[in-house]
C-alpha cells in the first residue's frame, strides 16, 4: 500500500500518483475540449522557477501555460514546437489535505491551464473550473 503523508506541509502520495491524477484530469475534460487539444504537451514539474535565488516571487503558482492560444492563432500558425501546459506538483501537494482534495485541485489547475490554451478569459475559466 502506498504511504500517505499527512502533515502541515500538505498531502503527497508521490510523483507517479500525481502524474496519474494529471492524466485522469486531462481524460475527464469535456469531450469537446479534449478533442480540440493539439500540439500541446502537458508536463509535470516539481516547483515553479523562482524569479531570483533569494525569493520565490511566484508564490504558490500551480500551473502555467506557455504558447499561443488557439484564439490568437492565425493563418501563419504552423511548424511550431508544441505549446506547454506545466502542472507544478509540490505547490499543489502543499495546499492539499487528502487524496480527494489533491485530485480536485489538480483537475481545477488542468482545466484552468487548458482554458488559457483556448484563450478563455478569467470569468470563463472560473466557470469551467467549477463545472458550470
Amino acid at each position: 500500500m502506498p504511504r500517505r503523508n499527512f502533515s502541515k506541509r500538505g498531502f503527497s502520495r508521490g510523483r507517479r500518483f500525481f502524474e496519474q491524477l494529471v492524466r485522469e484530469a486531462v481524460e475527464s475534460l469535456p469531450e469537446e475540449l479534449r478533442k480540440r487539444l493539439e500540439n500541446v504537451a502537458i508536463i509535470v514539474e516539481e516547483d515553479p522557477p523562482a524569479i531570483s535565488e533569494d525569493s520565490n516571487a511566484w508564490g504558490e503558482l500551480l500551473g502555467l501555460y506557455h504558447g499561443i492560444s488557439v484564439k490568437d492563432r492565425g493563418f501563419w500558425y504552423g511548424n511550431v514546437l508544441p505549446d506547454r501546459i506545466i502542472i507544478y506538483r509540490k505547490p499543489l501537494e502543499r495546499i492539499s489535505v487528502s487524496t480527494q482534495d489533491l485530485k480536485k485541485k489538480v483537475y481545477q489547475t488542468v482545466v484552468h491551464e487548458v482554458g488559457h490554451y483556448f484563450g478563455l478569459g478569467e470569468e470563463d475559466l472560473r466557470q469551467l473550473e467549477d463545472g458550470d
